[in-house]
């Protein structure tokens, strides 16, 4: 837990200060209090460390366990040590899970605890675990959110095995072009060179082959420079929003990205709804889930059109970069007063469908790539054999 040095007043007006461990500044703020001391100022005196967030599956294990791990009757701090001394976590992992466990055991709620682990949770468990401290229930929510996780985790593993052979192919096509330029090519300048008058795609393979052999270290350098550009531009927000943008209205593609997307909100929507947690506050968490700055800014207004008063469905159809079956379904379940269960059902529904959608886009990928890969080694095959055949035609002619 942070210490904080801290300035406050007491009741007759005089200045105090001190150090005091403390969650954050509101939890310092209400434990001065406590001892009827009105807070000043404050300053955090514990170095902030180097968090890095952990992944959905250790998100997902982690809940689980708790959840499972409660509802067998075992207090929470002996879950979280339980949790810790497990042999199967990670160094890193079982570090944060000690920390945890540590201000849990000096009276931080778990929430608390977890918030203070800065970038560590995000705060879609932290406001799940905080709502159902506060109304009770934390073994269903923590085990909740463990299914969240689990199916969030599972997505991802498609999208990356599904993205896999593309990869792979894209390599395959870039090191074949670089040796067919870079050693095959240069083989046949001697042939070549006897011929009297070559055929256009021949003399452009040769000057690609010559440009090549000549720069080779240059094109490497370059290569480099190009991808740590675009890494990093793409780490720029105004970059990413635009890449965003453009993502969801790719032809075909764009499409299937919409389902995806859709299927990830409707789930933390789902989840933290169904925790209690106002509505406001889900549209907030869930909009920073989504994975797309695009559809994310959009949210500000949909916040604005609901506090308004407006409708759910009404300001969630607004949104450029969904698709528009949520829309209808929102407005039945708030027709129907059952909007956590409609939430749940087009949740489920999504997800089988952002499942297909992968499919669909593999499906794509690999003949577009295999046609590519046949079109550069179709044009190299005719750069060398037209000639050829053509001296041959000479010849005989002859």
């Amino acid at each position: 837990m942070p210490n904080f040095k801290y300035k406050a007043q007491n009741a007759e007006g005089a200045i105090v200060t001190g150090v005091l461990a403390a969650a954050d500044e509101q939890d310092l703020h209400e434990r001065l209090k406590q001892r009827k001391l009105m807070m000043l100022d404050a300053r955090n005196l514990t170095k902030t460390a180097n968090y890095k967030p952990l992944k959905a599956k250790a998100l997902a294990e982690y809940a689980r366990q708790i959840g499972t791990l409660m509802r067998a009757g075992i207090p929470l701090v002996r879950c979280l040590q339980m949790l810790s001394e497990d042999e199967a976590v990670t160094p890193y992992e079982r570090k944060i899970y000690k920390d945890v466990t540590r201000e849990v055991m000096q009276g931080v709620p778990l929430s608390n605890a977890m918030e203070s682990m800065k970038g560590v949770f995000p705060q879609l468990i932290i406001n799940m675990f905080r709502a159902s401290e506060s109304s009770g229930g934390l073994d269903d929510t923590a085990l909740r959110v463990a299914n969240q996780y689990t199916k969030e985790d599972r997505l991802n593993a498609k999208v990356k095995g599904a993205m896999t052979y593309p990869k792979i192919l894209g390599g395959l096509i870039v090191l074949v072009v670089a040796v067919i330029f870079g050693f095959v090519m240069p083989q046949f300048d001697s042939l070549f060179e006897s011929m009297p008058v070559l055929p256009l795609p021949t003399r452009v393979m040769l000057a690609i082959s010559d440009f090549v052999v000549k720069y080779w270290a240059a094109l490497m350098i370059g290569a480099i420079v190009i991808f740590l550009l675009v890494y990093f531009l793409k780490k720029l927000p105004s970059v990413c929003y635009v890449l965003d943008r453009i993502q969801i209205h790719i032809p075909k593609f764009g499409k299937l990205f919409k389902v995806i997307y859709t299927a990830r909100f409707a789930r933390t929507l789902s989840s933290l709804y169904s925790a209690g947690i106002p509505i406001i506050s889900c549209l907030d968490i869930a909009s920073k889930t989504i994975g797309n700055l695009y559809i994310e800014r959009q949210f500000k207004q949909v916040i604005a059109d609901t506090t308004s008063g407006e409708s759910l469905s009404n300001a969630i159809g607004k949104v450029d970069g969904f698709v528009k079956k949520i829309e209808s379904s929102i407005r039945v379940g708030e027709e129907a007063g059952s909007l956590d269960t409609m939430l749940d059902s087009i949740a489920d529904d999504m997800e089988f469908e952002s499942e297909r959608a992968i499919g669909q886009m593999v499906a794509y990928l690999e003949p577009v790539m295999i046609v590519v890969m046949a079109a550069i080694v179709g044009f190299i095959m005719i750069s060398v054999i037209v000639p050829i055949y053509q001296s041959y035609q000479q010849i005989g002619a002859s």
